[in-house]
């Protein structure tokens, strides 16, 4: 229960014509001045305030990359977008007028840039304002840079919040290690659900690897091809005509296919997922027989640079080593 607060009551009655209508019957209603009453009572009565004296408010913002999926993370010289909630308040509201952006922290001497209304998503979320596109300062120190909004509506009212952020990230991420493991019925053996596990050295953009992709579980087919150089693995999209950009897994094994075999392509899909720094694939059915694998090796994977993390640095192409002890894969 609120703190009892004084208002005046001014009780009208409403009759048509001057009569009362239906045997006496009117209607009676209250503007809510200088009376005692409560929040309760409050919160369940007309607002008549006669303008708008709250200012708009940000509910929620982010800045992000102009392409991909994940959000937060700029880096220096490149594009950005600043995305925002914004809604006006009050009993009236005026509707919002303006809503700018302080990010001179990232791009010198914009201290007022327009967003501008609109139907925008980043990262899954939707936002109803965003800036035209900005590019960051060709040098920028790592690290996170403050931001502010200004919002104003038509009645004038205006609010400045701060307490918003981006993180500037310049260093290309790399491949750490490559995990291959057994989830089937013999080790050695390239079957259905075993497990492929890529790590990076930070999180990779998931629409880097697939277009509209957001690192949740995805159909993928494995190709797992013979080569005299050792059996290299690589991933394909879900309808096998086009390899997806993780880059060669060489098994150094020459034993686990005598063909090209592809796993998923029919039967049980395989799939992928990411997590933090690693993306996660699984064997689906295989698409012919395969062979097993006896001598034990580090499998090696080379990355690409179309892969880029959460700030739009491209991946080096080190050559990342299966870590651990030597092993047959699958």
């Amino acid at each position: 229960m609120g703190s009892p607060r004084r208002f005046l009551v001014l009780a009208l009655t409403v009759s048509l014509g001057g009569f009362l209508v239906g045997g006496g019957a009117r209607t009676s209603f209250a503007l809510f001045g200088d009376q005692e009453t409560t929040d309760s009572t409050l919160s369940t009565a007309a607002c008549f305030a006669p303008t708008d004296v709250v200012a708009p408010s940000v509910s929620s913002t982010v800045i992000s990359k102009t392409v991909l999926y994940l959000p937060g993370y700029v880096r220096q010289a490149g594009t950005y977008y600043g995305y925002a909630n914004v809604a006006d308040a009050g009993c009236i509201p005026s509707g919002i007028s303006t809503v700018t952006a302080d990010v001179s922290s990232v791009t010198t001497g914009q201290t007022a840039v327009a967003l501008v209304a609109g139907s925008y998503t980043v990262g899954g979320v939707s936002y109803n304002y965003r800036t035209a596109s900005l590019t960051a300062n060709g040098t920028l120190a790592e690290g996170s840079k403050a931001y502010t909004i200004t919002s104003t509506d038509v009645a004038t009212n205006s609010q400045t919040q701060s307490g918003y952020a981006v993180i500037v990230d310049n260093t290309r991420p790399t491949g750490t290690d490559i995990q291959i493991t057994n989830g089937g019925a013999t080790a050695g053996k390239p079957e259905i659900a075993d497990v492929l596990t890529y790590t990076f050295s930070e999180p990779i953009d998931p629409q880097t690897v697939l277009a509209g992709w957001t690192g949740a579980s995805t159909s993928v087919v494995v190709r797992v091809g013979h080569n005299n150089g050792g059996d290299r693995v690589t991933i394909r999209n879900a309808a096998n005509t086009v390899q997806l950009p993780f880059g060669t897994i060489n098994l150094i094994g020459l034993n686990y296919v005598t063909a090209n075999r592809d796993f998923g392509a029919t039967g049980t899909p395989s799939t992928m997922v990411a997590s933090g720094n690693t993306i996660t694939v699984t064997l689906g059915t295989a698409s012919g027989a395969t062979g097993t694998e006896t001598a034990t090796n580090n499998s090696t994977w080379v990355p690409t640079t179309t892969l880029t993390d959460r700030a739009g640095n491209t991946c080096q192409t080190t050559t990342a080593t299966e870590t651990g002890g030597a092993d047959v894969e699958f």
